[in-house]
Formats: structure tokens, C-alpha cells, sequence
């Protein structure tokens, strides 16, 4: 009977006090991920308020968290969506993964951490925060911009790319060999591909299976379903997040949104208690020795993150200024970070990675807001003071180099495009 108010108390304490900053972050718009990581700090030991009886409830709360999150990033996309977006934009998202998950990996060989921490830091730099950046697009009023199709389509190629991904890392840290890792791959590959099928040929049929006038039995259907599934997935060495996405993508149309409604307050409070329970598994004192790392890590990786997204509206006809929106947008990391640097500090890989990962995303989901807003100003103004020092030199015979010529005449051209 103690242990089970002690219980209620601290998980009482929990829920409120991430409901409490929650509210704060919402005040100032702004991520709640930061001030939830930052809680779970403060629970966790050597924090300032360990917790002790609600510590394996949380745990199990997290997974759920990780489940949720997956799933309602399904229920935003039809199967028809994410074969249109592979085919067409495909080489965005190579050049995204070139850019953002190697320096990740760089980093995690030169501090001497492996190949298994190379991969799992790979993936920490490489997926933005979709949650995060369609917020402050949002916020910013940049839904109907010329530019946001295209950061949308690189969100959906991280996130479809988790689907492989994931299985690779879930056979790497399990420490399985070659034969069964590739088992693991393929049953992952084969499942995707699977679901993509009947999603695209049966989804109204599957749909209609699932669906009910009745909120509460759709609710029980569609979590119960998510669940199993997850936990097959798991019993075969695949993510159980895999899984989760994979029930969220072959559900369609109306039954879709009516589950997103319903999901969404259990996504977010399950998510909240996700971010808390990886921040209760990092020791605050661990953090200041990579501090230095995660500020490296954070710039190199904001900057590549920003050329990916220039890069990507320029192929797609965009004007100049659109580019340095689309880039300063995609800089936010957030819930997959912690959800692969979660499965990492899990399995016991490395011990300073989950505070580098902690770091890192903390910085960088503060920092996004602020490159969305203002990276595109900022670098127009470089770009003018750039070519108000080469019309001043008219006697320079020196020939000004293709990149330039592109820079003045698309500063000349764009307006307010």
C-alpha cells in the first residue's frame, strides 16, 4: 500500500510537472522537448529529485511513447504519397543522408567510440524534427510557401528511410552476426514492402476493417493493433517503432484522421514521458565533458543541414531566398534523435553517448526556431553587402565566378519570392 502511494505521488509529480512546462513552452512558442528532457534530468540520478517506485513504469510509458509517435507519423502519409515523394525526390534524401549522418560518424570513430556508436550517431545527426519543423512553419506562416513541399519531402524521405534504418541498428546493437542480421533486414525490408502493396492496392478494404462510428471501439482497435504489431515486430529483431509506422501508413482516409484525433493526447503524453525517461538515463554530471563535442557537432551539422535544403529547393526551381528558408528550416533535431540514441544507451553501447545525443539535441531543437526565422535574412544581407563590394571595384578585370553570377542575378530577381 506504501509503495503504491509513493508511486502515484512521483508519477503524479511527473505529469504535472510536464504539464506545467508544457504550458511555459507553449507561452513562448517554442519546443516543450528541451524542458522535458531537462525534467528528466532532474528525476534521474543525480538529479536534484531521483525517482525510485515509478522509475519501471515510466520505462514501459517511454516505449509506448516511441510507439505513439511512430504511428501518427504513418497515419500523415498514404502509401500512394511516400512512392510519389521516393520517386521524385529521392536524390534530395541521398544528399541529406550524405551531409548530416556522416559527420555523426566521423565524430563517433575520432572520439574512438566503434562502428556500432559510428552508425547510431550517424542517425542522431541525420533526421530533423518533423514535429518541431512543421510547428514553427506553422508558426511562421510558411505553410503555403513555394519552398515548404520541399522540406515536407525530405521529412517524409527521413522518415521513410527510418524504415530501414532501424532494423540495421536493432541487429547492430543486439550483436547479432552477419546471416541473422541480414534475416533481420530483410524481414524489415520485406514487411515495408509488403504493407507499401496492400496499403496502395487494399487500403480502402483495410480501412473499413478497422473503422467504426464508434470513437472508443476505433481507439481500442487501432492501439490494440498498433500494439500487437509492435511487438511482433519486436519478436522478430525488428523495431517495434517500424511496426507502429507501418500500421500508420495502411490506414487511410477517414479512418485515419478519426485515429490521429483520438491518438493525439496519448501521443503527446507518452511522448512527453519518453523524453523523460531518456533524460532519467543520463547523469547530469556526464554531460559538461562532451559539451565541447555536441557544440562542434551541433554547428557542423546545422550548416550541412542548411545546404541540404538549399540544395533541394534550387533543384526544385526555387528563387534564392526560398532556398535559405528551406535550409535555416530543416537545422531542428529532435523526438527520432532521441528515440535511436534511446536504443543505443538501452543496449549499453557507449556511455557518453547518450549525453553527447542529450546535448546535442537540446542545442540544436533551441536553435531551429531561430534558423527558420533567420537564416534567409541574415544571408541576404551577406549576399548584398557581397555585391555592393563588387560593384565598388569596377576596374576589377578579375571575372566573377558562376556561383556569383547565379547569387547577384537571383538576389536581383527573386523579390519577395
Amino acid at each position: 500500500m506504501h509503495s503504491s502511494a509513493v508511486f502515484l505521488i512521483e508519477f503524479g509529480c511527473i505529469i504535472l510537472v510536464l504539464g506545467l512546462l508544457g504550458r511555459f513552452a507553449g507561452r513562448f512558442r517554442f519546443s516543450p522537448i528541451p524542458l522535458y528532457l531537462l525534467a528528466g534530468l532532474a528525476f534521474g540520478n543525480g538529479g536534484l529529485l531521483p525517482l525510485g517506485s515509478s522509475e519501471e513504469f515510466v520505462a514501459i510509458g517511454a516505449e509506448i511513447g516511441v510507439i505513439l509517435l511512430l504511428l501518427m507519423l504513418g497515419l500523415e502519409y498514404t502509401a500512394s504519397d511516400l512512392v510519389t515523394n521516393l520517386k521524385t525526390h529521392y536524390p534530395a534524401g541521398l544528399v541529406d543522408a550524405l551531409l548530416n549522418a556522416l559527420p555523426g560518424a566521423a565524430l563517433a570513430l575520432l572520439l574512438g567510440w566503434g562502428p556500432v556508436a559510428a552508425v547510431v550517431l550517424a542517425g542522431v545527426t541525420w533526421v530533423s524534427s518533423s514535429g518541431v519543423i512543421a510547428k514553427v512553419l506553422g508558426d511562421l506562416g510558411r505553410l503555403g510557401n513555394r519552398e515548404t513541399p520541399t522540406v515536407l519531402s525530405i521529412l517524409v524521405l527521413e522518415d521513410l528511410s527510418m524504415a530501414v534504418y532501424l532494423p540495421i541498428l536493432t541487429a547492430l546493437l543486439a550483436g547479432t552476426g552477419l546471416a541473422s542480421g541480414s534475416v533481420t533486414l530483410a524481414i524489415a525490408l520485406g514487411a515495408a514492402a509488403l504493407v507499401l502493396v496492400l496499403a496502395v492496392r487494399y487500403g480502402r478494404h483495410i480501412s473499413r476493417f478497422v473503422s467504426s462510428d464508434d470513437p472508443e471501439k476505433l481507439l481500442l482497435v487501432v492501439l490494440g493493433l498498433t500494439l500487437l504489431i509492435a511487438g511482433l515486430a519486436q519478436q522478430l529483431h525488428v523495431s517495434a517503432a517500424v511496426g507502429a509506422f507501418l500500421v500508420g501508413i495502411a490506414l487511410s482516409g477517414e479512418v485515419a484522421d478519426g485515429a490521429h484525433s483520438l491518438l493525439a493526447p496519448l501521443r503527446d503524453l507518452f511522448a512527453a514521458v519518453f523524453f523523460v525517461f531518456f533524460g532519467l538515463n543520463t547523469d547530469p554530471a556526464s554531460i559538461p565533458p562532451v559539451l565541447l563535442s555536441a557544440l562542434a557537432l551541433a554547428a557542423v551539422t546545422a550548416c550541412t543541414k542548411i545546404a541540404t535544403g538549399y540544395w533541394a529547393a534550387k533543384r526544385a526551381g526555387i528563387a534564392a531566398k526560398g532556398r535559405w528558408r528551406a535550409g535555416g528550416a530543416l537545422v531542428a533535431r529532435g523526438e527520432f534523435s532521441i528515440v535511436i540514441a534511446g536504443l543505443a544507451v538501452a543496449a549499453g553501447v557507449e556511455p557518453s553517448l547518450g549525453p553527447l545525443a542529450t546535448a546535442y539535441v537540446l542545442i540544436l531543437v533551441l536553435l531551429g526556431p531561430l534558423t527558420a526565422r533567420y537564416t534567409e535574412p541574415l544571408a541576404t544581407r551577406l549576399l548584398r553587402h557581397r555585391r555592393a563590394q563588387l560593384a565598388a571595384k569596377p576596374d576589377d578585370t578579375t571575372p566573377l565566378t558562376a556561383s556569383a553570377h547565379e547569387t547577384i542575378s537571383d538576389q536581383d530577381a527573386v523579390g519577395h519570392a
